[in-house]
C-alpha cells in the first residue's frame, strides 16, 4: 500500500511537471522541464538525475582539469546545450531513444530491450549504430562530464539486478570511450530496481523501467577554478 501511494504521488508530481513546468523551445518545438519546476519539486521526482556527479563533482573535476577539457562561460552554456540536444534529437530520431531537457542538462533514456539480450550487459549490434551516432555527438560537444546510468525492473533478488545494472552501465561507458569519448568525462552508476520510472506490476512498466540512462551535465568554469 506504502509502495502504491508513493507510485501514485510521484506519477501525479509527474504529470505536474508535464502541464506546468514544461516550456517549448521556439526552434526545435521540443518539450522541457523548466529549471523552475525543477527546483519547486527538489527530490520529489527523479532526485537522482539532479543530484551531483558520479563519484562527487571534485574527482570529476580534477579528471577533467587533467584531460585538459575547458569550461562553459554564461549565456555559452545554454546555446552550446540547445545544439547539442538538437544534433542528439536528430541521431536518434527514429529510435527508441528518448532525449530529454533539464534546465541546461541532457539525459538520454535508453530501453535496455534494444540496447542488451535478456541478461545480458553486452551492447546488442544491431544498437551499435546508434550508440556511434551518441558517442560521435559527445565527442564533439566535449564539454561536459556524462553520467551512464543502469536501471532494472524488480524481478530478481536486489543483489543480482544491482550487479546487472551496474554492468550495463560501464558496457555503455565502455562502449562510448572506444568510440572516442574521453574517460575522464564519463562516470557510472547501477541503481538495480531502485528508481523505477513505471509500475512494476505490468509487464510495460517493467519494460520501461529496464533501462539505461546518459546524463550530458555542461562543464562550467566555475567548476574548473
Amino acid at each position: 500500500m506504502l509502495k502504491s501511494a508513493r507510485f501514485a504521488t510521484a506519477a501525479a508530481l509527474a504529470a505536474l511537471v508535464a502541464t506546468a513546468g514544461c516550456t517549448t523551445d521556439p526552434v526545435t518545438g521540443e518539450r522541457r522541464i523548466s529549471k523552475a519546476a525543477i527546483g519547486g519539486l527538489g527530490g520529489a521526482v527523479g532526485g537522482y538525475l539532479l543530484g551531483d556527479l558520479v563519484g562527487g563533482r571534485r574527482d570529476r573535476t580534477e579528471k577533467i582539469l587533467g584531460a585538459g577539457i575547458g569550461g562553459l562561460a554564461g549565456a555559452g552554456i545554454g546555446a552550446y546545450m540547445d545544439k547539442q540536444e538538437r544534433e542528439l534529437r536528430e541521431r536518434t530520431a527514429g529510435t527508441d531513444v528518448q532525449v530529454v531537457r533539464q534546465g541546461d542538462d541532457l539525459l538520454l533514456n535508453i530501453p535496455s530491450g534494444i540496447t542488451f539480450a535478456y541478461d545480458s550487459a553486452n551492447v546488442q549490434p544491431q544498437f551499435q549504430r546508434t550508440l556511434d551516432q551518441v558517442a560521435s555527438t559527445l565527442s564533439q560537444y566535449n564539454q561536459t562530464y556524462i553520467d551512464v546510468y543502469g536501471h532494472t525492473d524488480s524481478t530478481g533478488s536486489d543483489a543480482y539486478n544491482q550487479t546487472l545494472s551496474e554492468r550495463r552501465a560501464v558496457s555503455v561507458a565502455d562502449y562510448l570511450a572506444s568510440r572516442g569519448v574521453q574517460r575522464a568525462r564519463i562516470g557510472t552508476r547501477g541503481f538495480g530496481k531502485t528508481q523505477p520510472i513505471e509500475s512494476n506490476d505490468t509487464d510495460a512498466g517493467r519494460a520501461a523501467n529496464r533501462r539505461v540512462e546518459i546524463k550530458i551535465v555542461p562543464i562550467r568554469e566555475g567548476d574548473l577554478r
